[in-house]
C-alpha cells in the first residue's frame, strides 16, 4: 500500500505536521511529492500538499485521498525543502510556508453546503427547511444564512438528518477563447465551396486560407459576421469549435520596441566581469553592488542575466513594488521580449496566475516580480538580483515573515549561483557584511551620463516662520519651481504623507478625531470630505461640530498631498500638477498612466507619495522638492535615521539625470540632524560611520539580532500580563548573553480593537531561541484560537510600531 504524507490546510500548531493517506490504486505512480490533493479532515474536506510518499504508515486505519488538484506537482523538490527552511527560521507553519511559494489564485477557497444524508429522511426536515431542498438533496450554505435558518439547520444535522459538506473551489480558472477550425479535409472543403451560401462560403474560405484554427472574435471581426453562418457550417459537419485556453496578458495593448546594451563605463565592465565569472563558474557568491544613482546599475543586471541566459540558466530579478513602474517592466521587456514573466500587485489573480503558469511550464527564462517572486518555480538558477536592496518592503509582515534576501541567498546556495543586491544606499547590514567580506563589494562610484550628482540645498523652515513664511513652500522653492516653469522643465515634489492633512482637531477643548479601532488619528481627505485611517482602513465622514464639546471651530493640522496639490494650484495657477499617491492610484493601470502622462510633458510637477521616490527617469527633471524631510526622523525606529538618509538620496536621485543639472531643495525643521547634512553632501560613508558608531553604543544591528514578541488582546490588562509572562519566561530559559528588554505598550497601543505589549530579545548567538521561542507559541496557539491573547513572533523586525 502507498501512503502520501499531506500537510492539511489547517494553519495551527496542532495541526503543523504531516498526515498520512493512502493512495487509492488508481493514483498509485501519479502521486508525487509536491502535488495538491483534497482530503477528509475530521468532518471536512481540505485541501493540502504531499510532502513525502511512502510504503507504509505507523496509523493502522487511513483515510484515502480524495481527490488530485494538480496533474504535476506544483512546489519541486526544492521548494519543498524552502518551506522546511522558512518554518525552521521564521517560525511559521508549514501550510502557510507552502501557501506563499504560490498566486493567489492557487489558495484553495471553501464551500460548505448541507447534503440530505439519505432520501428517506426527507420527511424529517424541519418545515421551514424543506422549500430549500425542493427538487433537491443538497443547499449551499450561503442560502442556509440568507433565508436565515441556520439555527433550524443546525437541528437537522444534530438529528443526523443533513450533514456538512465541504468542498475544495480553486480562486482562478484557465481562460479559454472559442476557436474554429475545418473539421473536414480542406481538398473537401474547397469542393464543398460552390455549393454555400456566400456568408459561410467566406467563412469557410477564410479559414482554408489560414490553414490552422482562428478565433471566433477573429473571424467575426475579419469578416464582420455574424454567429449564423458559423452555427450553420457547424451543423453541417464542416467546421468543428473548440474552447483553446490562452494567457491573460497585462501588456497585450503594448508594445516594446527591440533594445541593444549600450557601451559600459569602465566601472560597469570592472563590475559585470565579476558577476559574469562567477555565473560562468557556477559558483555561489554573494555581491554587492554599490552605486550612486544614476550610474547604471541596472544595465549591468541586463547584461549580467544575458550571460546567465546565454547558459542555458534562468535568472530572477527582485524590485521593491513601488519601483515595478512601468518604465523598469518596458527595460526588461524591451531587452529580452517573451522570455521574460512579470509579478507584481497591480497584476488582477487571474494575469498574476498565468504569468507563474508560464514560469511553471518553462516558456520563460526570467522573473522580474516583487517580493514574493523569489519564489518562482525555477529548476535552473544562473542568478538572482535584488534591486534596492535596502527596501524595507522585501520583509513580508504576516506569516511567513521572511525578508526575500535570505530566501535569495537561500536558493543561490542550493543552485550553486550568484546573488547581486544593488543600491545607491545599502542597508547597514548589507554594507557591514561587505566590509567583513562575507558579501563581495562592487563599486559604481559615477553616473554614467558624466553629469555630476545634483547639487543639495537644505532651507531651515523656522527660519521661514520666523522671516513670516507661514506656506508649506519655502521662499527658495517657489522660486526655482516658477524658474522651471519658464524654462520648460519639470520639477518632482516629495511628501510622505497622502490625504489632506494630519490630524484634524477642535480648537475649543483640544480633541482630536481619531479611530475608534486603533490608538491613532484620523487622516481628513477631501475627496468626499471623509476621515480615514491609515491601519485598519476605517473612514467616516468628516463631522461639522466637534463630537466632544459641540463647537464648529474644527480645524486641519499637518499636510498631505492632497492639500499641497490645492496650495501648489493656488500658488502657481500655470501649473499642471499630477498627482501620485494611494487614493490616486488605486485602480488598475492608474500608475502606468499617470508617469505616462508625465513622461509625455502634460504636467510640469510630479507631486507624490514613497511610489515617486525610486526607478523613475524623466530628463526633463531638474528640480525636486522634498517638503517635509523630517516626517520618519523622530519616528519610535532605530532605523529612523538610515531609512530619512536613505529616502532623500533616492529622491534626490531623481534629478538630473541626463543632460540637463539637477538640483534638490531639502525643506526641514531639523537641518543640523546627521542623517540631512550627510544626505545633502551625497556622502553614504560617513553616514554609515557615523550611524554604526551609534549602534555599537546602544546595542542594535548589525551588531546584534533583534526578536520583537507581541501580545495583543481585546482588553489591556490581558495583553500587558501575557507579555509580561513571556518575558519572565525567556529571561528564565535564555542565556545570560541574551537580553530581554519590556514589555512595554507598543508605539501604537491598539490596532484592530486589539492592545498591544511588546518584549524584545537581543542576542549575539542565542542557542536556546527557537526551542524557548517555540515553546511560547504552543503555550498562546491555542488560546489565540478562543479569543484569547494572540502572540505574534518577528525574528528579524523591520516595523517597530
Amino acid at each position: 500500500m502507498k501512503v502520501a504524507s499531506v500537510i492539511v490546510d489547517v494553519p495551527s500548531r496542532q495541526t503543523d505536521r504531516p498526515f498520512d493517506y493512502w493512495i487509492p490504486e488508481r493514483w498509485q505512480g501519479v502521486i508525487q511529492p509536491g502535488m495538491r490533493v483534497t482530503v477528509p479532515f475530521g468532518a471536512r474536506r481540505l485541501q493540502g500538499f504531499v510532502v513525502d510518499v511512502k510504503d507504509h504508515s505507523d496509523i493502522k486505519q487511513l483515510k484515502p485521498i480524495e481527490h488530485v488538484i494538480d496533474v504535476v506537482p506544483v512546489l519541486n523538490e526544492e521548494l519543498l525543502d524552502l518551506g522546511r527552511y522558512l518554518t525552521e527560521t521564521t517560525l511559521c507553519f508549514a501550510i502557510s510556508a507552502y501557501q506563499a511559494m504560490l498566486p493567489a489564485a492557487m489558495r484553495a477557497k471553501y464551500e460548505k453546503t448541507l447534503r440530505l444524508t439519505d432520501e428517506e429522511k426527507r420527511g424529517r426536515l424541519p418545515d421551514e427547511v424543506k422549500p430549500l431542498f425542493a427538487g433537491r438533496t443538497e443547499a449551499p450554505w450561503k442560502e442556509v444564512e440568507a433565508a436565515g435558518l441556520w439555527r433550524a439547520a443546525q437541528k437537522a444535522v444534530q438529528q443526523g438528518v443533513l450533514e456538512a459538506v465541504y468542498k475544495v473551489k480553486e480562486k482562478a480558472g484557465k481562460k479559454t477563447v472559442k476557436h474554429a477550425a475545418l473539421a473536414i479535409p480542406s481538398e473537401q472543403a474547397k469542393q464543398e465551396l460552390g455549393s454555400l451560401p456566400a456568408r459561410q462560403k467566406e467563412v469557410l474560405s477564410f479559414l482554408l486560407e489560414k490553414g490552422k484554427a482562428a478565433s471566433v472574435a477573429e473571424l467575426q471581426a475579419v469578416l464582420g459576421v455574424s454567429s449564423a453562418p458559423l452555427k450553420a457550417l457547424v451543423d453541417k459537419g464542416f467546421v468543428v469549435l473548440n474552447d483553446v485556453e490562452v494567457y491573460r496578458d497585462p501588456y497585450e495593448h503594448r508594445t516594446f520596441q527591440p533594445s541593444e546594451p549600450p557601451a559600459l563605463t569602465q566601472a560597469q565592465e570592472a563590475a559585470l566581469a565579476k558577476i559574469a565569472a562567477s555565473v560562468r563558474a557556477g559558483e555561489h557568491r554573494t555581491f554587492l553592488l554599490y552605486g550612486v544613482t544614476g550610474s547604471g546599475k541596472t544595465e549591468v543586471y541586463m547584461q549580467a542575466i544575458d550571460e546567465a541566459l546565454r547558459q542555458g540558466k534562468e535568472a530572477i530579478v527582485l524590485v521593491p513594488e513601488i519601483s515595478l513602474t512601468p518604465q523598469m517592466v518596458e527595460r526588461f521587456k524591451s531587452r529580452f521580449g517573451s522570455k521574460v514573466a512579470v509579478l507584481h500587485s497591480g497584476l488582477s489573480v487571474g494575469e498574476k496566475y498565468d504569468e507563474w503558469r508560464k514560469i511553471h511550464r518553462k516558456e520563460v527564462q526570467l522573473v522580474v516580480g516583487a517580493r514574493s517572486a523569489v519564489f518562482a518555480p525555477f529548476e535552473n538558477l544562473g542568478m538572482i538580483i535584488i534591486d534596492e536592496e535596502h527596501e524595507t518592503s522585501y520583509k513580508q509582515e504576516e506569516m511567513p515573515r521572511y525578508h526575500a534576501r535570505d530566501v535569495a541567498i537561500y536558493r543561490a546556495r542550493r543552485h550553486s549561483c550568484p546573488v547581486v543586491l544593488g543600491s545607491a544606499t545599502p542597508s547597514l547590514e548589507t554594507f557591514a557584511r561587505a566590509a567583513k567580506g562575507v558579501y563581495e563589494l562592487l563599486e559604481l562610484p559615477e553616473r554614467v551620463s558624466r553629469q555630476g550628482l545634483p547639487s543639495v540645498h537644505v532651507v531651515d523652515m523656522r527660519e521661514e516662520l520666523r522671516s513670516g513664511n507661514r506656506s508649506m513652500f519655502s521662499r527658495r522653492l517657489l522660486d526655482e519651481l516658477r524658474r522651471r516653469l519658464e524654462r520648460g522643465e519639470q520639477a518632482v515634489l516629495f511628501l510622505n504623507r497622502r490625504g489632506y492633512s494630519t490630524f484634524v482637531m477642535c480648537r475649543g477643548c483640544g480633541y482630536v478625531i481619531r479611530c475608534p479601532h486603533c490608538d491613532i488619528s484620523l487622516t481628513y481627505h477631501r475627496a468626499g470630505e471623509r476621515m480615514k485611517c491609515h491601519y485598519c482602513g476605517h473612514e467616516e465622514p468628516l463631522a461639522p461640530r466637534c463630537p466632544s464639546c459641540g463647537s464648529e471651530h474644527i480645524r486641519f493640522f499637518g499636510t498631505g498631498t492632497q492639500k499641497v496639490e490645492e496650495e501648489l494650484t493656488r500658488l502657481l495657477p500655470k501649473a499642471r500638477v499630477i498627482r501620485m499617491d494611494v487614493d490616486t492610484t488605486g485602480r488598475k493601470g492608474a500608475h502606468e498612466e499617470l508617469l505616462s502622462r508625465f513622461a509625455a510633458k502634460e504636467a510640469d510637477i510630479l507631486l507624490g507619495t514613497q511610489m515617486i521616490a525610486k526607478g523613475l527617469d524623466f530628463p526633463d527633471v531638474t528640480l525636486v522638492g522634498v517638503l517635509a524631510a523630517d516626517t520618519m526622523l523622530h519616528l519610535p525606529d532605530f532605523r529612523a535615521a538610515e531609512k530619512t538618509f536613505q529616502l532623500l538620496t533616492q529622491v534626490s536621485g531623481r534629478a538630473g539625470r541626463h543632460e540637463l543639472p539637477g538640483e534638490v531643495i531639502i525643506q526641514t525643521y531639523t537641518p543640523d540632524h546627521y542623517s540631512i547634512e550627510l544626505a545633502a553632501r551625497h556622502d553614504y560613508r560617513a553616514f554609515y560611520q557615523r550611524e554604526m558608531a551609534l549602534r555599537k553604543a546602544h546595542g542594535y544591528p548589525p551588531y546584534y539580532y533583534l526578536t520583537l514578541i507581541t501580545a495583543a488582546h481585546e482588553e489591556a490588562p490581558a495583553a500587558a500580563k501575557a507579555a509580561e509572562k513571556i518575558a519572565a519566561y525567556l529571561r528564565k530559559h535564555l542565556s545570560h548573553e541574551a537580553v530581554v528588554l519590556g514589555p512595554v505598550a507598543s508605539p501604537i497601543a491598539r490596532l484592530h480593537d486589539r492592545y498591544r505589549y511588546q518584549c524584545m530579545i537581543k542576542y549575539k548567538r542565542e542557542p536556546n531561541l527557537t526551542a524557548a521561542l517555540k515553546a511560547v507559541i504552543d503555550r498562546y496557539q491555542a488560546d489565540a484560537a478562543h479569543g484569547g491573547v494572540m502572540v505574534t513572533i518577528d525574528t528579524n523586525p523591520y516595523m517597530m510600531m
